[in-house]
């Protein structure tokens, strides 16, 4: 039996600027830090040559010939069958699908599943990924097996894990710089993020597709948009160094205000109303994670400030949720061939079977 959990994330400044259509031109860069909120994939071996993927109430049984035959696009399937595709290899197995976070909120769910399920598989059939590779190998399944219009921070974050400043180069290749603070700044800067349930899950590909256009085509303010993002996203990382957690929250805010002019459906108005409210009752800065539209409010705000900005948002019945930093990224957390007998896991086992293993008899004097 394999388990794999891979991370969700939060991004702070520069997301767009992951975008191929950005980053190709003028080079991207992201701060974003994985949290504590997990997609897990758990493998099993089958005897009966076929591959069940379950995911909640949604089930797929077929072979490995059917399903490398197989259209995957839309199905609701559609992540792990193209990761299945894409390593090629004959399996007999079960996967199990299992998040902490609902799709649709922001946090980059939607990476985690495609990484998880490719680690689980990389790992099952042998083949080594570094993270980088890992990262990559899901952003390409997503992009270009997929067509789905989605930037690379989601697929780096949750490959990694920890905080980062991730750039993007016009080449593109890309580069994670994980950034060290000082246990106290780390401390203070962890108990000063709050996230909050806007209560709208809802898909991000019309606003990726949206925004990839317009960065194309130069569209309205777009790209100056961007431009200052990729900016904030530098500064931001050097009030963290510094331990300064004001400006860092203040630098939040301006990047709010940047992301909300790239498109007029990155906000409504209740997440107006809760922001302007969470900034009323103490907190310097926030934004809406990911894409925008709905999913998770995002707020920095010191803790004396917490219960008051808690309380304001409770009486707007959006719910908090408690969570904490992830360091690891990726990560097999059992690999063990005893439990379904299956020599893939683990180290190389060899079962004999019970009826063959005879007791030794000897005398002792």
């Amino acid at each position: 039996m394999l388990i794999v959990r891979s991370p969700v994330r939060i991004s702070f400044a520069g997301g767009g600027t992951d975008l191929p259509a950005y980053y190709e031109k003028f080079g991207g860069a992201v701060l974003s830090t994985s949290i504590n909120k997990y997609f897990y994939t758990i493998l099993q071996k089958r005897t009966d040559g076929k591959i069940q993927v379950i995911s909640s109430d949604l089930r797929v049984v077929e072979t490995w010939r059917d399903i490398s035959c197989m259209d995957v696009k839309s199905s609701a399937l559609e992540i792990p069958l193209s990761v299945i595709k894409e390593l090629q290899s004959d399996l007999s197995v079960d996967l199990f699908l299992a998040s902490e976070i609902m799709a649709g909120t922001g946090l980059g769910s939607s990476a985690s599943v495609c990484v998880g399920v490719l680690k689980t598989l990389a790992t099952y059939v042998d083949l080594p990924l570094s993270k980088y590779e890992l990262a990559e190998r899901s952003f390409h399944i997503a992009r270009d097996i997929l067509g789905k219009p989605v930037g690379k921070q989601d697929e780096y974050a949750a490959a990694f894990g920890g905080l980062n400043f991730i750039t993007f180069h016009a080449d593109g290749t890309t580069y994670v710089e994980p950034i060290e603070l000082r246990s106290d700044y780390l401390r203070e800067f962890e108990s000063s993020l709050m996230l909050f349930f806007t209560g709208v899950a809802h898909n991000s590909w019309k606003l990726l597709q949206e925004q990839e256009q317009s960065t194309k085509k130069q569209i309205g303010s777009t790209v100056e948009s961007l431009h200052e993002l990729h900016d904030l996203a530098e500064h931001m990382r050097g009030a963290l160094v510094k331990g300064d957690m004001g400006t860092f929250g203040d630098l939040l805010h301006q990047s709010w205000e940047a992301k909300k002019k790239i498109s007029s459906n990155i906000s409504n108005p209740l997440i107006d109303e809760a922001y302007a409210l969470a900034r009323r009752n103490g907190a310097r800065g926030g934004k809406v994670a990911g894409a925008g539209g709905g999913g998770f409010l995002l707020l920095s705000c010191s803790q004396p400030h917490q219960d008051k900005v808690r309380d304001a948002l409770t009486k707007l019945q959006l719910r908090e949720m408690a969570f904490g930093l992830d360091t690891q990224g990726a990560k097999v957390i059992v690999n063990d061939p005893f439990i379904d007998r299956d020599e893939k896991c683990g180290t190389r086992w060899t079962f004999a079977p019970a009826f063959s293993l005879q007791p030794v008899l000897g005398t002792f004097s």
